[in-house]
């Protein structure tokens, strides 16, 4: 039965323009608000290489119009996501697809990191710039997450990092936020990334282009996934 309500969950995002879908286990990563929903379903949606591609020195109108409206459907998969497992009985909690919330113990962050369930499912792993680096298409991409207590099949067979001795991302940061450390499992953020260094750069730099602006750079820049 788990089986087929994974393949269920799984073809409604395919189905509203998801890329990939995968499950894990994450009781031991939620705050205790959250421990009755231990099972984490993440899904993602791959970005517009054209797009992507046209960053330059410093972020575009065009990217972040872009990123709005990935968060905007990534936000409505979540929604059908939550009525579907509703639908069999069980209960279900989506986490916005960007979240920071001030009174987090970890500042500029949200309630629980969508990178914290795709790299538990096997789907990629974290890179020196802090992104979820996804195994074939790399940066590219936004990460939703639905969590619940409906039982599902899931692994947690993590990857291994490919970063290696690249450093482009690390070079290319103009905010300078970036250590060029490996991500493991468990260190605080601080050590591969300064949000607040990166936050306030954009903050200070380009809010004509919008509220929350994004840079892009380091996603532009990184070359993964590496055939």
């Amino acid at each position: 039965m788990s089986n087929n309500l994974y393949k269920e969950l799984e073809t409604l995002v395919h189905s509203m323009g998801g890329t990939f879908f995968g499950t894990s286990e994450v009781a031991e990563h939620l705050p205790d608000t959250l421990k009755s929903y231990p099972i984490a379903i993440t899904f993602g949606i791959r970005l517009s290489d054209a797009i992507i591609d046209e960053i330059g020195g410093e972020p575009t109108f065009t990217y972040f119009n872009h990123y709005r409206s990935v968060n905007a459907l990534i936000d409505q998969i979540s929604l059908r996501l939550v009525l579907a497992v509703q639908a069999h009985g069980k209960k279900a909690y989506s986490i916005a697809a960007s979240q920071s919330i001030p009174s987090s113990p970890i500042p500029f962050s949200g309630v629980f990191p969508h990178k914290t369930g795709a790299v538990l499912a096997g789907l990629g792993w974290i890179g020196k710039n802090g992104l979820f680096i996804h195994k074939d298409y790399g940066p590219r991409v936004r990460l939703g997450t639905v969590l619940t207590d409906m039982e599902l099949p899931y692994e947690n067979k993590m990857m291994e990092g490919n970063c290696n001795f690249c450093n482009r991302c690390v070079k290319a940061c103009p905010a300078l936020a970036l250590t060029g450390n490996q991500w493991e499992l468990g260190k605080p953020r601080e050590n591969v990334v300064d949000a607040r260094a990166c936050s306030e750069y954009m903050n200070r730099n380009f809010k004509h282009i919008g509220r929350g602006s994004v840079c892009g750079i380091c996603i532009k820049v990184c070359p993964c996934p590496v055939s």
